[in-house]
Formats: C-alpha cells, sequence, structure tokens
C-alpha cells in the first residue's frame, strides 16, 4: 500500500501557507494555488490518499507511465503526457482514438468534450469514457471503464477523485506527447526511459500495487 506523505509541522504550515485557489477544481497544475490535501506523490503525479480507491501504476518496461484507481466495478486511468506552451494535445489525441474505435460518440462532458461507448481490446468488449484535459504544458488524459461509464451515480466518486489530481510537470524540456516521469511512492526517479507515443488501443501496460 501507498504511505501517506509526512504532513507538515503547524509552524511550517503557518510560514507557507499556501493562496486559495482561483478554480473551484483541478486537475491542478503544481504551481497553481490548490487545495492541500492528502495525496500520495508519484513524481509527475499527485494523487487523492483515498480509503476507498485501490492505487496501482501502470507500467511499460521499466518506465511508470499512468495511475490506475479501482474503485468498486469501476476504473479509472490517467496519464499525463508533455504538451506544447501554445497549443493543447486534445482535439489531436480525441481524432486518433476515433479513427481507431468508430463506435466512440464525442458528447459534453464535465470536462468539456468527451468519448464515450464501447471498444473491443484482444477479443474483449467493455464501456468506456474518456476524458481529455488540457493544463500548462501537460495534457491529461483519463479513461474510465467498469460500470462507472456507464453509470453517473458510479462516476461521481471517480471524477471526484480526477478533479484533485495535482500535475508536476517540471521544467526540464520533453517531447511531444511524452508520458511525464512517475515513480514510487518515496523512490528517488530514475532516468526517463525511451518515450512511448500515445496508443489507447496498443496492448496495456502492467499493472503494479504499491506495497
Amino acid at each position: 500500500m501507498f504511505r501517506r506523505r509526512r504532513r507538515e509541522q503547524p509552524e511550517q504550515a503557518a510560514e507557507q501557507a499556501p493562496a486559495a485557489p482561483e478554480r473551484e477544481s483541478g486537475p491542478w497544475d503544481a504551481d497553481e494555488p490548490h487545495p492541500g490535501t492528502d495525496r500520495i506523490d508519484l513524481g509527475g503525479l499527485r494523487v487523492p490518499n483515498h480509503p476507498d480507491f485501490d492505487i496501482r501504476l501502470a507500467s511499460v518496461g521499466d518506465q511508470h507511465v499512468g495511475v490506475v484507481a479501482l474503485h468498486e466495478e469501476s476504473t479509472l486511468q490517467v496519464q499525463a503526457l508533455a504538451a506544447p506552451k501554445t497549443m493543447g494535445l486534445w482535439d489531436e489525441v480525441k481524432t486518433k482514438i476515433l479513427s481507431q474505435a468508430k463506435t466512440l460518440q464525442e458528447v459534453e462532458g464535465p470536462f468539456g468534450a468527451e468519448l464515450t461507448g464501447e471498444v473491443t481490446n484482444q477479443g474483449e468488449t467493455r464501456p468506456v469514457r474518456y476524458l481529455g484535459i488540457d493544463g500548462p504544458r501537460w495534457f491529461l488524459l483519463a479513461v474510465v471503464s467498469g460500470k462507472a461509464a456507464v453509470d453517473e451515480q458510479a462516476a461521481a466518486e471517480l471524477l471526484t477523485f480526477l478533479r484533485d489530481v495535482v500535475v508536476v510537470r517540471g521544467d526540464e524540456p520533453m517531447a511531444r506527447e511524452e508520458p511525464i516521469p512517475l515513480r514510487r511512492p518515496n523512490e528517488q526517479a530514475a532516468e526517463t526511459a525511451e518515450s512511448t507515443a500515445l496508443n489507447p488501443f496498443r496492448r496495456g501496460p502492467e499493472i503494479s500495487e504499491i506495497r
């Protein structure tokens, strides 16, 4: 299981009192004011430390490329990618996904345009929702599957979780669509592995639980 981040001492919190958020909810950029809730530090992503969620890392080879949050009968997969300074990636990513899954349709969701429907991967057909959030020099792709893909009440918990995610882009140069490096809690970030271009229908990453 993940360990909780060490809480600041009262005098430290007073000295470093964060500014009030300028938006009602995230996902948040690490450099903007955001609520100081209890989160799991995974390097490029900080995700809510919620007792009802089972949090795991998704890896391709020796590179951690995403986070998987399991909640009851539903799954939320989140991947953070580097994006250009001048434009977002969601419109482009939507086109890629739709070219490979023509059964999906574009609808308006809580984060703007999203894709919903069913996809078949390795012989298995399942309902999914693709949500994209463009941030400052990053793009967050969230994939909801299971009951929450078709049940708004089940989706509410996952979307609340997503709204409290913090993206830590960093200042280092990164290639377009390069996964923002993740790491296990309290582990030094490893050297960035070779970039893996985004392909939601490629053989899935390996999912590992952190203990």
